[in-house]
Protein backbone atom coordinates (compact mmCIF):
# COMPACT_ATOMS: atom_id res chain seq x y z
CA UNK A 1 0.00 0.00 0.00
CA UNK A 2 1.07 3.21 -0.94
CA UNK A 3 1.54 5.94 1.81
CA UNK A 4 1.53 9.86 0.56
CA UNK A 5 3.33 12.34 2.75
CA UNK A 6 3.38 15.92 2.11
CA UNK A 7 7.43 16.95 2.47
CA UNK A 8 8.53 21.14 3.12
CA UNK A 9 12.16 21.48 2.50
CA UNK A 10 13.81 24.64 4.00
CA UNK A 11 12.74 27.35 1.73
CA UNK A 12 10.82 25.08 -0.87
CA UNK A 13 7.58 24.85 -1.79
CA UNK A 14 5.39 21.73 -0.70
CA UNK A 15 5.96 18.58 -2.40
CA UNK A 16 4.24 14.78 -2.41
CA UNK A 17 6.48 11.71 -1.79
CA UNK A 18 5.32 8.50 -2.32
CA UNK A 19 6.38 5.78 -0.01
CA UNK A 20 5.66 2.32 -0.36
CA UNK A 21 4.07 0.23 3.06
CA UNK A 22 6.15 -2.84 3.20
CA UNK A 23 3.65 -5.70 3.93
CA UNK A 24 4.11 -10.09 3.26
CA UNK A 25 1.75 -9.98 -0.05
CA UNK A 26 2.67 -8.40 -2.86
CA UNK A 27 -0.62 -7.26 -4.94
CA UNK A 28 -0.20 -7.66 -9.01
CA UNK A 29 -2.71 -5.57 -11.08
CA UNK A 30 -2.51 -6.31 -14.50
CA UNK A 31 -4.37 -4.17 -17.51
CA UNK A 32 -6.67 -5.31 -20.38
CA UNK A 33 -7.63 -8.23 -18.29
CA UNK A 34 -10.47 -9.45 -20.00
CA UNK A 35 -8.53 -9.44 -23.30
CA UNK A 36 -6.73 -12.57 -24.70
CA UNK A 37 -3.56 -11.87 -23.60
CA UNK A 38 -4.78 -10.47 -20.42
CA UNK A 39 -6.88 -13.41 -19.51
CA UNK A 40 -3.89 -15.89 -20.04
CA UNK A 41 -1.68 -13.63 -17.94
CA UNK A 42 -3.90 -14.01 -15.43
CA UNK A 43 -4.40 -17.62 -15.27
CA UNK A 44 -0.52 -17.62 -14.70
CA UNK A 45 -0.68 -15.68 -11.58
CA UNK A 46 -3.13 -17.52 -9.99
CA UNK A 47 -0.27 -20.64 -10.53
CA UNK A 48 2.28 -18.46 -8.20
CA UNK A 49 0.55 -15.90 -6.19
CA UNK A 50 -3.02 -16.34 -4.10
CA UNK A 51 -5.81 -15.73 -6.18
CA UNK A 52 -6.63 -12.24 -3.36
CA UNK A 53 -3.40 -10.75 -4.52
CA UNK A 54 -4.15 -10.32 -7.96
CA UNK A 55 -5.99 -7.72 -9.36
CA UNK A 56 -7.65 -7.90 -13.01
CA UNK A 57 -7.91 -4.29 -14.40
CA UNK A 58 -10.68 -4.65 -17.36
CA UNK A 59 -12.71 -1.26 -18.78
CA UNK A 60 -16.04 -3.62 -18.02
CA UNK A 61 -15.77 -5.46 -14.68
CA UNK A 62 -19.07 -7.44 -15.57
CA UNK A 63 -16.48 -9.60 -17.77
CA UNK A 64 -14.36 -11.06 -14.89
CA UNK A 65 -17.29 -12.52 -13.02
CA UNK A 66 -15.93 -15.99 -13.14
CA UNK A 67 -12.89 -14.61 -11.81
CA UNK A 68 -14.14 -12.92 -9.13
CA UNK A 69 -15.74 -16.32 -8.25
CA UNK A 70 -11.91 -17.56 -7.85
CA UNK A 71 -11.09 -15.00 -5.54
CA UNK A 72 -9.51 -12.30 -7.92
CA UNK A 73 -10.00 -8.72 -7.41
CA UNK A 74 -11.70 -7.53 -10.48
CA UNK A 75 -11.55 -3.62 -10.86
CA UNK A 76 -12.67 -1.04 -13.43
CA UNK A 77 -9.79 0.20 -15.27
CA UNK A 78 -10.52 2.63 -18.89
CA UNK A 79 -7.16 3.82 -20.46
CA UNK A 80 -9.91 6.49 -21.71
CA UNK A 81 -10.31 7.49 -18.14
CA UNK A 82 -7.91 8.23 -16.54
CA UNK A 83 -9.77 8.40 -12.39
CA UNK A 84 -10.33 4.45 -12.76
CA UNK A 85 -6.79 3.74 -13.46
CA UNK A 86 -5.57 5.17 -10.31
CA UNK A 87 -8.67 3.48 -8.21
CA UNK A 88 -7.70 0.31 -9.87
CA UNK A 89 -4.08 0.57 -8.51
CA UNK A 90 -4.55 1.22 -5.17
CA UNK A 91 -2.42 -0.89 -2.78
CA UNK A 92 -0.90 -2.26 -5.72
CA UNK A 93 2.69 -3.34 -5.70
CA UNK A 94 3.53 -4.64 -9.49
CA UNK A 95 1.61 -3.52 -13.06
CA UNK A 96 1.58 -5.23 -15.90
CA UNK A 97 0.38 -2.74 -18.72
CA UNK A 98 -0.19 -4.58 -21.60
CA UNK A 99 -0.39 -2.06 -24.80
CA UNK A 100 -4.14 -1.04 -26.21
CA UNK A 101 -5.24 -2.71 -28.82
CA UNK A 102 -6.34 0.86 -30.42
CA UNK A 103 -4.61 1.16 -33.89
CA UNK A 104 -3.37 4.57 -33.87
CA UNK A 105 -3.15 6.92 -30.79
CA UNK A 106 -1.71 4.59 -27.82
CA UNK A 107 0.83 7.22 -26.72
CA UNK A 108 -1.94 9.07 -24.36
CA UNK A 109 -3.42 5.59 -22.93
CA UNK A 110 -0.61 4.54 -22.11
CA UNK A 111 0.66 7.62 -20.37
CA UNK A 112 -2.33 7.36 -18.49
CA UNK A 113 -1.06 4.12 -16.82
CA UNK A 114 1.86 5.24 -16.56
CA UNK A 115 0.47 8.26 -14.38
CA UNK A 116 -1.40 6.50 -12.35
CA UNK A 117 0.83 3.90 -11.47
CA UNK A 118 3.62 6.85 -10.52
CA UNK A 119 1.02 8.03 -8.24
CA UNK A 120 -0.07 5.12 -6.64
CA UNK A 121 3.63 4.44 -6.19
CA UNK A 122 3.96 0.77 -7.87
CA UNK A 123 7.08 -0.47 -6.94
CA UNK A 124 7.22 -2.31 -10.37
CA UNK A 125 5.61 -1.70 -13.87
CA UNK A 126 5.97 -4.03 -16.82
CA UNK A 127 5.04 -3.37 -20.24
CA UNK A 128 4.41 -5.08 -23.55
CA UNK A 129 6.38 -3.57 -26.09
CA UNK A 130 7.09 -4.58 -29.63
CA UNK A 131 10.03 -6.98 -30.92
CA UNK A 132 13.66 -4.61 -31.49
CA UNK A 133 11.32 -1.65 -30.76
CA UNK A 134 14.14 0.84 -30.71
CA UNK A 135 15.39 -0.51 -33.90
CA UNK A 136 12.27 -1.74 -35.96
CA UNK A 137 11.32 -0.02 -38.87
CA UNK A 138 7.47 -0.92 -38.68
CA UNK A 139 5.25 1.54 -38.08
CA UNK A 140 3.65 -0.31 -35.26
CA UNK A 141 6.81 -0.11 -33.23
CA UNK A 142 6.71 4.19 -33.64
CA UNK A 143 4.10 4.42 -30.45
CA UNK A 144 5.86 1.00 -28.37
CA UNK A 145 9.17 3.23 -28.59
CA UNK A 146 7.39 6.38 -27.60
CA UNK A 147 5.91 4.51 -24.37
CA UNK A 148 9.38 3.31 -23.65
CA UNK A 149 10.59 5.98 -23.56
CA UNK A 150 7.46 7.82 -21.41
CA UNK A 151 7.91 4.71 -18.86
CA UNK A 152 12.27 5.91 -18.91
CA UNK A 153 10.67 9.46 -18.18
CA UNK A 154 8.77 8.49 -15.49
CA UNK A 155 11.65 7.08 -12.98
CA UNK A 156 9.67 3.85 -12.45
CA UNK A 157 11.63 0.78 -11.84
CA UNK A 158 10.24 -1.31 -15.00
CA UNK A 159 10.68 -3.90 -17.12
CA UNK A 160 10.13 -4.19 -20.79
CA UNK A 161 8.75 -7.18 -22.51
CA UNK A 162 9.53 -6.33 -26.26
CA UNK A 163 7.05 -8.81 -27.75
CA UNK A 164 7.10 -10.77 -31.50
CA UNK A 165 4.28 -11.38 -33.54
CA UNK A 166 1.85 -13.91 -32.20
CA UNK A 167 1.41 -17.31 -34.18
CA UNK A 168 -2.33 -16.70 -33.75
CA UNK A 169 -2.13 -13.47 -35.39
CA UNK A 170 -1.24 -15.86 -38.61
CA UNK A 171 -3.56 -18.30 -37.95
CA UNK A 172 -6.37 -16.47 -37.89
CA UNK A 173 -6.35 -16.56 -42.10
CA UNK A 174 -6.45 -20.09 -41.88
CA UNK A 175 -9.77 -20.76 -42.61
CA UNK A 176 -9.51 -18.29 -45.57
CA UNK A 177 -6.23 -20.03 -46.77
CA UNK A 178 -8.12 -23.72 -46.39
CA UNK A 179 -10.89 -22.21 -48.17
CA UNK A 180 -8.94 -20.62 -50.75
CA UNK A 181 -5.87 -22.83 -51.42
CA UNK A 182 -3.06 -19.92 -50.48
CA UNK A 183 -2.35 -17.57 -47.61
CA UNK A 184 -1.40 -13.72 -48.61
CA UNK A 185 1.04 -11.50 -47.46
CA UNK A 186 3.44 -9.19 -48.38
CA UNK A 187 6.72 -10.50 -46.33
CA UNK A 188 8.77 -11.86 -49.30
CA UNK A 189 11.02 -14.48 -47.65
CA UNK A 190 11.14 -12.41 -44.26
CA UNK A 191 11.56 -15.07 -41.52
CA UNK A 192 9.09 -14.50 -38.33
CA UNK A 193 9.83 -15.84 -34.91
CA UNK A 194 6.26 -15.79 -34.15
CA UNK A 195 5.49 -17.27 -30.69
CA UNK A 196 2.77 -18.79 -28.95
CA UNK A 197 0.08 -16.29 -26.95
CA UNK A 198 0.59 -18.59 -24.13
CA UNK A 199 4.05 -18.18 -24.12
CA UNK A 200 4.30 -14.38 -24.40
CA UNK A 201 2.21 -14.66 -21.03
CA UNK A 202 3.68 -16.89 -18.98
CA UNK A 203 6.49 -15.26 -19.69
CA UNK A 204 4.88 -11.65 -18.54
CA UNK A 205 3.47 -13.45 -15.38
CA UNK A 206 7.52 -14.60 -14.43
CA UNK A 207 8.90 -11.45 -15.16
CA UNK A 208 6.00 -9.54 -12.86
CA UNK A 209 6.37 -11.80 -9.64
CA UNK A 210 10.05 -12.38 -10.09
CA UNK A 211 12.97 -10.44 -7.95
CA UNK A 212 15.70 -8.09 -10.11
CA UNK A 213 13.61 -7.30 -13.08
CA UNK A 214 13.36 -3.14 -12.61
CA UNK A 215 16.00 -2.36 -15.79
CA UNK A 216 15.93 -5.03 -18.10
CA UNK A 217 14.81 -5.39 -21.00
CA UNK A 218 13.60 -8.63 -23.25
CA UNK A 219 13.62 -9.15 -26.80
CA UNK A 220 10.46 -12.32 -26.38
CA UNK A 221 10.51 -14.39 -29.57
CA UNK A 222 10.17 -18.15 -30.40
CA UNK A 223 13.36 -20.44 -30.64
CA UNK A 224 12.55 -21.21 -34.43
CA UNK A 225 11.46 -18.64 -37.31
CA UNK A 226 9.49 -19.47 -40.19
CA UNK A 227 8.63 -17.70 -43.85
CA UNK A 228 5.02 -17.64 -44.78
CA UNK A 229 5.72 -20.30 -47.13
CA UNK A 230 6.94 -22.51 -45.03
CA UNK A 231 4.12 -21.63 -42.76
CA UNK A 232 1.66 -22.59 -45.89
CA UNK A 233 3.89 -25.57 -46.09
CA UNK A 234 2.94 -26.87 -43.05
CA UNK A 235 -0.55 -26.34 -43.24
CA UNK A 236 -1.01 -28.40 -46.54
CA UNK A 237 0.85 -31.03 -45.05
CA UNK A 238 -1.05 -31.33 -41.68
CA UNK A 239 -4.59 -30.30 -43.85
CA UNK A 240 -3.92 -32.41 -46.32
CA UNK A 241 -4.91 -29.71 -48.85
CA UNK A 242 -2.72 -27.37 -50.81
CA UNK A 243 -2.70 -23.96 -49.76
CA UNK A 244 0.28 -22.13 -51.49
CA UNK A 245 1.43 -18.29 -50.34
CA UNK A 246 1.08 -16.04 -52.56
CA UNK A 247 3.60 -12.79 -52.39
CA UNK A 248 1.95 -9.20 -52.87
CA UNK A 249 2.87 -6.00 -53.43
CA UNK A 250 2.32 -4.07 -49.95
CA UNK A 251 -0.36 -2.24 -51.91
CA UNK A 252 -1.81 -5.46 -53.30
CA UNK A 253 -1.69 -6.79 -49.87
CA UNK A 254 -3.67 -3.77 -48.09
CA UNK A 255 -6.46 -4.06 -50.36
CA UNK A 256 -6.93 -7.70 -49.45
CA UNK A 257 -7.01 -6.93 -45.68
CA UNK A 258 -9.54 -4.15 -46.33
CA UNK A 259 -11.91 -6.31 -48.71
CA UNK A 260 -11.65 -8.31 -45.86
CA UNK A 261 -13.62 -5.60 -43.41
CA UNK A 262 -10.04 -4.73 -41.50
CA UNK A 263 -10.15 -0.92 -41.19
CA UNK A 264 -8.55 0.92 -43.47
CA UNK A 265 -5.75 2.05 -40.94
CA UNK A 266 -5.46 -1.51 -39.45
CA UNK A 267 -5.18 -2.80 -43.06
CA UNK A 268 -1.51 -0.05 -43.57
CA UNK A 269 -0.16 -1.13 -40.44
CA UNK A 270 -0.08 -4.19 -41.02
CA UNK A 271 1.16 -4.36 -44.52
CA UNK A 272 3.54 -1.92 -43.57
CA UNK A 273 4.36 -4.54 -41.06
CA UNK A 274 4.79 -7.93 -43.26
CA UNK A 275 7.71 -5.09 -45.30
CA UNK A 276 9.06 -4.70 -42.21
CA UNK A 277 9.00 -8.59 -41.59
CA UNK A 278 10.77 -8.89 -45.13
CA UNK A 279 13.48 -6.47 -43.53
CA UNK A 280 13.84 -8.92 -40.64
CA UNK A 281 11.99 -6.94 -38.02
CA UNK A 282 10.74 -9.42 -36.51
CA UNK A 283 13.04 -12.35 -36.45
CA UNK A 284 15.04 -12.75 -33.34
CA UNK A 285 17.10 -15.86 -32.42
CA UNK A 286 18.58 -14.79 -28.83
CA UNK A 287 16.36 -17.59 -27.28
CA UNK A 288 15.42 -15.17 -24.54
CA UNK A 289 11.31 -16.37 -24.50
CA UNK A 290 12.55 -19.85 -24.04
CA UNK A 291 15.58 -18.90 -21.52
CA UNK A 292 13.04 -16.66 -19.37
CA UNK A 293 10.42 -19.48 -19.27
CA UNK A 294 12.58 -21.99 -18.63
CA UNK A 295 11.30 -24.36 -21.74
CA UNK A 296 11.26 -24.81 -25.46
CA UNK A 297 8.82 -22.16 -26.46
CA UNK A 298 5.73 -23.73 -28.79
CA UNK A 299 6.63 -24.81 -32.12
CA UNK A 300 4.29 -23.21 -35.03
CA UNK A 301 3.94 -26.77 -36.12
CA UNK A 302 2.04 -27.77 -32.87
CA UNK A 303 -0.01 -24.80 -32.93
CA UNK A 304 -1.59 -25.42 -36.59
CA UNK A 305 -2.00 -28.91 -35.47
CA UNK A 306 -4.15 -27.41 -32.42
CA UNK A 307 -6.14 -25.15 -34.68
CA UNK A 308 -7.06 -27.45 -37.22
CA UNK A 309 -8.14 -30.17 -34.88
CA UNK A 310 -10.30 -27.36 -32.74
Amino acid sequence: MALIARVRAEGQPDRTISFRQKGNHEMFAVTGASGQLGRLVIERLLERVPAGQVVAAMRDPAKGADLSRLGVLVREADYKRPATLSKAFEGVDRVLLISSTEVVGRLPLHRAVIDAAQAQGVSLLAYTSMLHADTSSARLAIEHRQTEEAIKSSDLPAVILRNGWYTENHLAALPSALEHGAFVGAAKDGRFSSAARADYALAAAIALTSEGQAGRTYELAADNAFTLAEFAAEVSRQSGKTVAYNDLSPEAYEGVLTNAGLPAPLAALLADADVAASQGALFDNSATLSGLIGRPTTTFEALISTALHK
